[in-house]
């Protein structure tokens, strides 16, 4: 007899369909912020003590993180029926075990990247794979700084998955200075820093998301951030310092309420309220564009949870004008364009979008992507090199097409979106991948009104 397994924590369902809505009205749970899952995740681990993380992503993504983190003998289990509560037995000063097997992050380049970070501060060695879009992301940007520190690297292909890492017990500090702004590569970097003889310090060209440097306070660190005068960032963290365990609870994330967000102000006669969104200044940036074009999003409870800045958004329909995102901005909001886009097609007027060149190296070549889904659904778009221009219609956008998504999450749901007020349907090919960050969003969408099946 031949049984067949299949995981559970995947929706089985290949394509999706969305379709032209009167409205959508209600209250929107989305789920907690990716970012912040990863990190209390990793920070857990390697603290003395117990960390329990309430409101976690369980999501595709943050599973591997949790089953990376347990194949190198950290004890992460669910403490209560209903899965929201995650305890972690921190590591402290015991050092990771080399895992067994190896470690396949699927999807998740939050992941792979900060798990080498993780890996280069102890005497260990680990094998690290993905799925076919994670192993044509660039890991360059990990591997060099963490080579100067003093981790090994051993890869068939340069500057790709799979590859092995063999950590030290002896990093060395580095002064490093990014070429490219990446929260994920600093990351990286200062969590192998945590294990260094001495001081690591990272220069970031722009300031990009700062939850490491959040949570290693809220462990108990000390992180010195300064900013430079040509506005570069500059993030200093003494080695050897010891973690402990915390109860950290995790903010809705603000790149999944931005999905909803956009859906409301495209869509007549909407009035929804998106609670307990994490409103850290340096993700916020697709809020602060989506106000420019002249969105009713209102912040409302505001408070601080856990050293990150949290309230209530309340969106209401809207009518959009094109805007022009000045270049600094970008890095605040790099996970939002595709959603951005959807919003400018709907509005009146160019928006005109530049130095996204970071969207090429994503889960999939976002810029592209996006490029290909507009003028699929009949949106006039100008895409160069690293730039994109949407001629907004002002109105309605015709739809009518199925979405090719690259197996990337971002832009399967942003044009699942857009089909709510098409003319006519939009289809996406794949929707299986909508799973790594937002698993319930059909189901959350059809419940404040939308047709998404």
């Amino acid at each position: 007899m031949t049984f067949m397994i299949f995981d559970l924590r995947l929706p089985l369902m290949t394509g999706l369909v969305s379709k032209k809505i009167n409205n959508l009205k209600g209250l929107a749970l989305v789920p907690g912020d990716k970012s912040i899952s990863h990190r209390a995740l990793m920070f857990g681990a390697l603290a003395s003590g117990e960390t329990t993380v309430t409101g976690i992503l369980e999501g595709e993504d943050v599973f591997r993180t949790a089953d990376a983190l347990r194949a190198m003998g950290v004890s992460i289990a669910l403490l209560n029926s209903k899965n929201d509560v995650w305890r972690i037995q921190g590591m402290g000063e015991n050092p990771l075990h080399t895992p067994e097997s190896v470690l396949d992050l699927g999807n998740s380049g939050t992941s792979a990247r900060l798990l080498m970070g993780l890996v280069a501060g102890y005497p260990i060695s680990a094998s690290f794979t993905g799925d076919d879009s994670l192993r044509r992301r660039p890991m360059e940007r990990v591997i060099k700084p963490l080579k100067q520190m003093g981790a090994k690297f051993e890869m068939s292909v340069e500057d790709r998955l799979p590859l092995r890492i063999t950590g030290s017990s002896s990093l060395r500090p580095i002064h490093y200075l990014m070429p490219v702004a990446s929260a994920q590569v600093k990351s990286s970097i200062l969590l192998a820093g945590l294990h260094a003889n001495g001081k690591t310090t990272v220069v970031e060209p722009q300031p990009t998301r700062d939850h490491t440097e959040r949570m290693l306070e809220f462990f108990g660190a000390k992180v010195f951030s300064e900013t430079q005068s040509d506005g570069s960032n500059s993030v200093t963290l003494e080695g050897g310092q010891v973690l402990t365990g915390r109860n950290v609870v995790v903010p809705s994330d603000p790149s999944s309420a931005a999905f909803l967000t956009v859906a409301a102000l495209i869509t007549e006669d909407s009035d929804i309220v998106i609670p307990n969104v994490l409103m850290n200044p340096l993700r916020t940036g697709i809020y602060d564009t989506l106000i420019e074009m002249g969105a009713n999003i209102v912040f409302e409870n505001a408070s601080d949870k856990h050293g990150e800045p949290v309230a209530d958004i309340r969106v209401k329909s809207s009518v959009l004008k094109g805007v022009r995102v000045p270049p600094k901005r970008v890095p605040s909001m790099i996970d939002e364009f595709p959603i951005l886009s959807v919003a400018a097609a709907f509005a009146d007027g160019d928006t005109v979008m530049t130095d996204l060149s970071e969207l090429r190296v994503k889960e999939s070549d976002r810029l592209a992507a996006i490029a290909k889904g507009l003028e699929a659904t009949g949106v006039k778009a100008e895409m160069g090199k690293d730039s994109l221009i949407v001629h907004g219609s002002g109105h309605s956008v015709e739809g009518g097409c199925t979405i090719e998504t690259g197996f990337d999450h971002r832009i399967a749901m942003s044009f699942l979106i857009m089909g709510l007020s098409s003319r006519s349907p939009v289809a996406v090919d794949d929707a299986k991948t909508i799973a790594t960050s937002f698993p319930d969003f059909a189901a959350l969408m059809n419940r404040l009104g939308a047709k998404i099946d």
